[in-house]
């Protein structure tokens, strides 16, 4: 049969410092799973958590247990067992309250059962001090005994409390028993889902890598464009200076062009006078010659 769990929730595990007293040393690194079980055979109640594969809580719960909530998420209970105190953090405090309410009721749990062990321990004990009291029963007596079951428990109280408690608990056993085969189906299909899970999620991260080289890929691309963009820019900027610097070369062309059909027209003008010179020379010679005479 062994033991099943009844309540299980997630939080992060402390244990005391054993040199000081004061100090909390975590148990488990990130926030791991811890369990209720009830043990069905011995009637008694576990707390138990394991990271990975190490055990960090096996703490039997007691009627002198208490557990304490220190702040809004995190509460502790002492094991003399374990020499140690445990301490939960939890993600909220419905997390943590939830808990301690779990906590009293296996502790009461725990509590009822040890009184019913008690109990049934001193009526065993009774019983056997009235049996070794009584005279030994006559032949009639002894042979109703040596009859079927049914007709000693007619004879014994005591033992058809037994028998009745003993059906009781055949039929805890097979409600167990049927419990425990519904969490192994429900564990199973948890395994299942949780084997997809990983599946998919191994899926995903190939296709992160791969769309980060994409990614990459397309940076780089995009830092190439850039540079040609750039470069492109630049050849546009001298294209544009050198057309800046034609047009004005044109313009000053067009002025030389000017200035040269100014200094033409005025040779024009001084050929025309140096073609009178001879005749105006010849005047004056003419002119000279007269007055001489």
């Amino acid at each position: 049969m062994g033991e099943q769990p009844i309540y299980t929730t997630r939080a992060h595990v402390f244990q005391i410092d054993p040199s000081t007293k004061k100090n909390w040393v975590p148990a488990s690194k990130q926030a791991v799973t811890v369990s209720y079980f009830y043990d069905s055979t011995r009637n008694s109640y576990r707390i138990i958590s394991v990271d990975g594969s190490k055990v960090i809580i096996n703490s039997t719960i007691t009627p002198n247990m208490t557990f304490t909530k220190t702040s809004q998420k995190f509460g502790q209970w002492a094991d003399s067992r374990a020499n140690t105190v445990f301490g939960l953090g939890f993600a909220s405090e419905q997390q943590l309250t939830k808990f301690a309410e779990k906590f009293q009721e296996v502790k009461d749990a725990a509590k009822l059962a040890k009184d019913k062990s008690q109990e049934k321990g001193d009526t065993l004990s009774n019983h056997s001090q009235q049996e070794s009291g009584r005279e030994t029963p006559s032949a009639n007596q002894a042979q109703s005994f040596n009859g079927t079951d049914d007709e000693k428990i007619s004879f014994s109280p005591e033992a058809a409390q037994l028998k009745s408690e003993n059906e009781r608990l055949k039929s805890v056993v097979e409600q167990s028993n049927t419990t425990a085969k519904k969490y192994e189906t429900e564990l199973q299909t948890l395994k299942e889902s949780n084997a997809r899970l990983v599946d998919s999620l191994q899926e995903s991260s190939a296709n992160v890598e791969s769309w980060k080289k994409e990614l990459t890929a397309c940076q780089e691309g995009s830092d190439t464009l850039r540079k040609k963009i750039a470069e492109l820019e630049s050849e546009c900027n001298e294209a544009n200076q050198e057309k800046q610097k034609n047009a004005q070369l044109t313009v000053r062309v067009k002025e030389l062009e000017a200035e040269l059909q100014e200094k033409e027209q005025e040779l024009e003008n001084l050929r025309r006078q140096a073609e009178i010179i001879p005749q105006l020379m010849g005047e004056c010679e003419s002119i000279t010659a007269k007055l001489k005479w």
